[in-house]
């Protein structure tokens, strides 16, 4: 991409990055040209852009000085802005505008969904809704002519929004959706369409609470903006929320009428203690204060419905609202009153029982306390209406609960706390929810300091901040820490953190007693999960990353993509799990843990299933992926429980994004004793061009030595060539070439009387690698034989995946030995046996070989042609290595050419690549030291400077 208008209006000249173009009436000139590309666009056009009817005298002028500047920032890319007789024409490449590839790409989805091809559309329209940064053309003067265009641009995106959204709920993947959807309504609420989308999704994601949410703000705005109702697609996407629920709200016609209350005789001051060690939580009472604020003129509140904190177990729900209750009693005269509900224990509190006793602290005697529910609750209503009350209702089961506990009208006002949605509450009382997040570190480490001391903290650091993040910055959890050191003052901090950090015991280390106690509290929330939620909570613990995507969900519950978001969408609402990106959720050490302890009384063989379902869930995703970089890698066969589906990738950059999210899980389930080795070879064979796309050359040197290691446990001769060929790439990357070469030699050894087609493919590739390393090593003859051997065998065999392996090795090594000629044509023919979509790394590297290898008769302008479509082609892949050695080449190839004045952008363009994927590899490579020394950036420098 070259110039970015879905956002600020940005241009990349060269390859250090996107800048603002100097003033804003020059960038809006750029921005017309180029949403104008190939057309004419008038000097009165841009005048009309630029100060609408009323041009000063110098308008002509100063539209040819913002011209002959563009002319001057465009000059090296693939833009040309020419004059014509009555303005200006803009040429150069559609792809590389970010809002006509975005057309392209929505275009193109639209003739695939016509077309039935609803996944491939998919894919086109996130990658088009990626490309939008903020608001359109957001730092361009603000005329007629600029509303229009962005306007327009607007309306395209959420027509692929809207389209990229509902094609993701019939695939049953609505959830990832829900965060554009929501960006989408906080910029255009007024959609019904838009909001009616939002609603089913997150309805499918089991979010029914945040559906109707949604719904109710809705309502909200369109009354008071537009003084209409809901119209039929939101009521629809109502219907379907509350499809198990027939209840109907109450409406204006229906609600009783309003008279005056009679008076308590009492005014109750009901209020349980406040926490002793309650700190922080500064931002959560400013949003407490926010939804309880009184109307205009210190009247009731803008709405009559509760607030609704809801948050984790332990995470000091009840604290808050206490201390925040403590706070305002003065706003409510007429009294406070608090019930313990006990939602989650085995004997939860009965609605009627505690309406007749909030009926007798509003001075009702107790024999004119009416029999049953619905007759108190009137007798409730009758005596909290016009009333200014606070009503604390802690530890909520379900809205049922809750519905007959509020008081009446908005002059009172209700919090209830609960760690599940209460989605009824919601929907039909109109419920603020507030979600409470664990404290942050350092209010974490203040409640610490408050049990204890400050001293005994300053004189641990370290080990107190360790504590905070094993107790997950709950504060139950910190409170049961701090109990266990005060009960003994001599004990170091460091003392309990070692004892935590074993997470074998570290839940058993955090149960008090039976009243204090973090399992104790998650088991009362276990219990109310449904049976497929359960499962999930309990299988999750074979997964070794903080978060979780839903393919594998899906896998290790061996269900369809639509029942694993439910269980997913259950867990969230009880906030065992929490959103951490669309279609990723992470979870809580504590919860992880909890998880294991169910996991544990399981079966023995249950629990092997359900590694090997996550391993083969990953080796499927891996094969995938790694196809879009590697069209030729191994087959090891279908794994023996194969999923249902693997991630969204739709090209490399995707896939690369996908690996880096999910790499740490990845290398883990490879370094654990419980993935069996068989799973293990295969799974770190499959990493390989993943790790190489992603310059992560350390850690796949590392993954491959563990695969060796699995592959000779297995016995088989095959796994062990491919494992050492595997190390042997990786060793080239890291530039180890002697123990490449050996690496390489002992593969084809291994494989060398061993019959078979597997055999006779890892022979093709560990004799292609040994070819490329020798050619680096010096020895050209050595290298051609090796490289004709490697394609002559890949022949023999008629395996066309090995042959272009073979073929690109060969061209490389033509090109080290000074063949320019045949280095051309082998790349063209490996690439010609390519598919010529999807581009992979292999067709790059291609490239990259014909462009190195150009003869140096060909035309500059040629020459250039063939250079930026490589770059273009490796900045759009986002391969950070293969795009640093292209620079670096050109860079090469201009000072053959006598270009030198150009060649210093090129080479500090390559230099913060390869320093870039330094960072990643977590080594400094010979290529950036050369270049720095090139540069002269090298003295003083120390390795940990990169």
């Amino acid at each position: 991409m070259r110039i970015r208008l879905l956002g600020p209006v940005e241009l990349r000249v060269g390859a250090d990055g996107f800048t603002s173009v100097a003033g804003a009436q020059r960038r809006a000139v750029l921005a017309l040209l180029a949403l104008r590309l190939g057309h004419l666009v008038s000097v009165d056009q841009l005048c009309e852009l630029l100060w609408d009817e009323q041009p000063p005298a110098s308008a002509r002028a100063a539209v040819q000085g913002h011209v002959a500047a563009l002319r001057k920032v465009l000059a090296g890319t693939p833009f040309e802005l020419g004059t014509r007789d009555s303005g200006y024409l803009l040429t150069g490449p559609a792809g590389a505008v970010d809002a006509l590839r975005f057309e392209q790409l929505a275009g193109t989805a639209g003739e695939l969904i016509e077309s039935g091809a609803g996944p491939e559309a998919v894919t086109l329209l996130e990658e088009a809704l990626r490309l939008w940064r903020g608001e359109a053309l957001a730092d361009l003067p603000d005329t007629p002519l600029r509303a229009a265009a962005v306007d327009r641009l607007e309306r395209a995106r959420t027509a692929a929004l809207l389209g990229w959204a509902g094609l993701r709920l019939g695939q049953g993947t609505g959830a990832a959706a829900v965060p554009l959807l929501e960006q989408g309504v906080r910029s255009d609420g007024l959609r019904e369409e838009l909001v009616a989308l939002l609603m089913r999704c997150l309805h499918q994601a089991g979010r029914p609470a945040e559906a109707l949410t949604a719904y109710h703000r809705a309502r909200v705005r369109l009354d008071e903006e537009l003084g209409i109702h809901p119209g039929p697609a939101l009521r629809a996407a109502l219907a379907e929320v509350l499809a198990d629920d027939r209840a109907v709200e109450p409406t204006a016609a229906t609600a009783p009428a309003a008279r005056p209350a009679p008076r308590p005789s009492a005014v109750p001051r009901r209020l349980p203690r406040r926490h002793p060690d309650f700190v922080g939580r500064v931002p959560d009472l400013a949003r407490l204060d926010r939804a309880c604020a009184p109307g205009p003129g210190g009247g009731g509140r803008a709405g009559d419905g509760p607030v609704l904190v809801v948050g984790p177990a332990g995470v000091g729900k009840s604290a808050l609202v206490t201390a925040w209750a403590h706070r305002v009693a003065d706003r409510f005269p007429d009294g406070l009153l608090h019930a313990e509900l006990r939602g989650l224990d085995s004997d939860p509190a009965r609605p009627e029982d505690v309406l007749a006793g909030f009926l007798h602290a509003l001075g009702v005697p107790g024999d004119a306390v009416p029999a049953g529910r619905s007759a108190r609750a009137a007798r409730y209503r009758e005596h909290t209406r016009g009333r200014r009350l606070l009503v604390l209702l802690d530890d909520a089961a379900d809205a049922d609960q809750v519905a007959d506990l509020l008081p009446e009208g908005p002059e009172s006002t209700a919090v209830v706390t609960s760690r599940s949605s209460l989605e009824g509450l919601v929907a039909l009382d109109g419920a603020v929810l507030l979600r409470l997040a664990p404290l942050p570190e350092d209010d974490a480490l203040h409640l610490l300091e408050r049990a204890l001391t400050p001293e005994r903290l300053r004189a641990e650091p370290e080990a107190a901040a360790r504590l905070a993040g094993l107790c997950d910055h709950l504060p139950l959890a910190l409170r049961i820490a701090a109990a266990r050191l005060a009960d003994r003052p001599d004990r170091a901090v460091a003392e309990l953190v070692a004892e935590l950090a074993d997470e074998r015991t570290r839940l058993a280390v955090l149960d008090a007693d039976g009243t204090l106690s973090v399992t104790g509290r998650l088991r009362l929330t276990h219990r109310r999960l449904s049976p497929t939620a359960a499962e999930l909570l309990a299988a999750l613990a074979v997964h070794p990353g903080r978060e979780v995507d839903t393919q594998a969900s899906t896998a290790l519950l061996a269900a369809d993509t639509a029942t694993a978001h439910r269980a997913i969408g259950e867990l969230a609402s009880h906030h065992l799990l929490t959103a951490a990106a669309p279609g990723r959720h992470a979870r809580t050490d504590l919860v992880r843990l909890f998880g294991a302890e169910l996991l544990a009384g399981r079966p023995g063989p249950d629990r092997r299933l359900l590694h090997e379902r996550l391993a083969d869930y990953y080796l499927a995703a891996l094969q995938h992926c790694g196809s879009f970089l590697d069209p030729g890698q191994e087959d090891t066969g279908p794994p023996a429980h194969p999923p249902r589906s693997v991630p969204a990738a739709g090209g490399i950059r995707t896939a690369l994004d996908w690996f880096d999210a999910e790499e740490p899980a990845i290398g883990a389930l490879i370094a654990s004793a419980d993935t069996d080795p068989a799973r293990v070879w295969r799974l770190a064979l499959t990493c390989g061009s993943l790790y190489y796309g992603a310059g992560r050359f350390s850690d796949w040197l590392g993954c491959a030595r563990t695969g060796l290691e699995a592959a000779e446990r297995c016995g088989d001769p095959v796994a062990v060539a491919l494992l050492l060929n595997c190390r042997a790439q990786a060793l080239v990357a890291l530039e180890r070439r002697p123990e490449a070469a050996e690496a390489a030699r002992r593969a084809v050894a291994t494989v060398e009387s061993v019959a078979g087609p597997g055999a006779g493919s890892v022979r093709v590739r560990a004799l292609a690698t040994l070819a490329l390393v020798t050619a680096m090593l010096g020895n050209s003859a050595e290298a051609q034989r090796l490289a004709a051997s490697a394609a002559l065998l890949a022949r023999e065999y008629g395996d066309r995946r090995r042959l272009v392996d073979a073929t690109v090795h060969q061209g490389w090594v033509s090109l080290a030995v000074g063949d320019r000629e045949g280095a051309q044509r082998l790349s063209r023919e490996a690439r010609e046996l390519l598919p010529a979509t999807p581009v992979t790394q292999v067709h790059l590297w291609s490239l990259l070989t014909e462009a190195q290898a150009l003869p140096p008769t060909v035309r500059d302008d040629a020459a250039d042609l063939a250079w930026h479509r490589l770059l273009a082609a490796c900045q759009e892949a986002g391969l950070l290595y293969l795009h640093a050695v292209a620079e670096q080449s050109y860079a090469a190839h201009l000072l053959a050419r006598g270009r030198g004045p150009e060649v210093g952008g090129r080479l500090r363009s390559a230099l913060d690549r390869f320093r870039a994927v330094d960072r990643q590899a977590g080594y400094l490579s010979e290529f950036t030291i050369g270049l720095e020394e090139a540069l002269g950036l090298r003295a003083g420098r120390r390795p940990t400077d990169d």
